[in-house]
Order: C-alpha cells, then sequence, then structure tokens
C-alpha cells in the first residue's frame, strides 16, 4: 500500500529539516528569509511529488534547495559563489552532478577567482561589496568616501571585465586606463 503524500512527507522530508534550515542559513545572505524559503521549497516538493515520489528524497530535498536560492539570488542579482560549492559535507548523492560537471564547474570557480584578482583594487571592493555582500550602492558609497555614481561605474567596468576575461575577451588595461581610473576616484570624493 502507498503512502499518503503527507505520510511520505513526514517521513522522508521532515527529518532533514534542520540541516535543510542550516543549510540555508549558511548560504543564503538575508537570515529573516530563510523560513520563507524553507516554506518554498516544501511547497516545490509536494508539488513534485503529488506527480511523482522521488527516489532519494533527501538528495531531491537540497537540490530543490539549491535550485530555489539560486533562483532567487539571480532574481535579486547576488553573485551566489558558495550556492555553487559541492554537497559533500551533508552526505547527499545527486546523481545528476558527475565528477566531470564537478571538476568543471570548480575550475570555472578557481578560474573566475583569478580574473577576479585581475580587477582593479576599487573594481573588486566595489564588485566583492555589491555583489557578494549584498551593500545597497549608498552604503558602498559611504565606505569607500566616493561618489554613488562612481560606485556604478566601478561595479559594470568590474562585471564588464570579468564577463569579458572569463569568456575569452580580456582586455589588458594600460597604464593610461589606470591613471585614467584613478582620477575618476579623486574627481568623485564626497
Amino acid at each position: 500500500m502507498q503512502d499518503t503524500l503527507e505520510v511520505w512527507f513526514r517521513r522522508e522530508i521532515l527529518p532533514h529539516e534542520a540541516a535543510l534550515v542550516r543549510f540555508l542559513r549558511r548560504k543564503w545572505v538575508n537570515a529573516s528569509e530563510v523560513e520563507d524559503i524553507r516554506h518554498d521549497i516544501y511547497v516545490r516538493i509536494l508539488e513534485a511529488a503529488e506527480r511523482e515520489r522521488p527516489t532519494t528524497p533527501k538528495a531531491f530535498l537540497f537540490t530543490i534547495a539549491k535550485n530555489l536560492l539560486i533562483d532567487r539570488a539571480r532574481h535579486n542579482r547576488i553573485v551566489a559563489i558558495d550556492l555553487l560549492e559541492d554537497f559533500d559535507e551533508l552526505g547527499v548523492l545527486i546523481d545528476e552532478v558527475s565528477p566531470e560537471r564537478k571538476a568543471s564547474g570548480h575550475e570555472q570557480l578557481r578560474r573566475l577567482a583569478g580574473l577576479f584578482d585581475r580587477l582593479s583594487k576599487r573594481q573588486r571592493q566595489v564588485v566583492w561589496m555589491r555583489r557578494i555582500e549584498g551593500l545597497p550602492q549608498k552604503e558602498i558609497a559611504r565606505r569607500l568616501e566616493i561618489a554613488e555614481g562612481t560606485v556604478e561605474k566601478h561595479l559594470v567596468l568590474g562585471i564588464k571585465a570579468l564577463a569579458d576575461a572569463f569568456y575569452g575577451r580580456w582586455v589588458q588595461k594600460d597604464e593610461g586606463a589606470a591613471r585614467q581610473e584613478s582620477q575618476l576616484d579623486a574627481s568623485h570624493v564626497e
């Protein structure tokens, strides 16, 4: 006799709730949203399990969680590097992630980190504060003592340089561009 959806959910999904909440708190920037995210994950699981019960419920739970966080990060325009880390620490087996794909992801992350180091100091600061820490431009401008418009320019230039470099279009910055960047900072100090 097949379990009801509610019985299946209580038996297969709810025992992992503490691990799920720890995972969400570690990976999501805004801790006040964790409970809403957990709820959305459960809704997605129940909707999918109505059609077909997953064969590996724990892996399914954390795959849904990771995908939902990535969707929210995209929507909020957050660079979610932590979301790309592997799930070994959770003891979750995810069949869809082959060793090759995992290695490729780690290599891309290493490459992006190297490219990030090639940005100017100011671009690194601005990109990090905006995309990783999630700070608003106004706060970044205050902390770095530069105008908001300058923050925006560094952010655009930094993201463009990363994208260009990542996809093979890196242009080595010449001394004139570096000088111009210094003048940009000096002319926009508040």
